[in-house]
């Protein structure tokens, strides 16, 4: 119960990325939800939760990166 407002906190980040504009923002904040919800897995021990937020952390950060690169490199 103590941990609970980690999984809130990172409810509430990834909801505030559905009104960026910016795909490479998205992806940005989406990562940091990510971020959030691993450490909620961490606190509450739950191995598939740190496992699959880890993996969409990455991959969304990584995605924003080349996102953002091909971007300029268009410019």
């Amino acid at each position: 119960m103590r941990y609970d407002w980690i999984g809130w906190l990172a409810t509430a980040v990834f909801m505030t990325s559905y009104m960026s504009k910016s795909s490479t923002v998205l992806r940005r904040i989406q990562a940091c939800a990510s971020c959030l919800w691993l450490a909620y897995g961490v606190a509450i021990h739950s191995v598939p939760m740190i496992v699959a937020n880890a993996l969409v952390a990455a991959v969304a950060l990584y995605s924003s990166i080349v996102g953002s690169k091909s971007k300029t490199a268009a410019n």
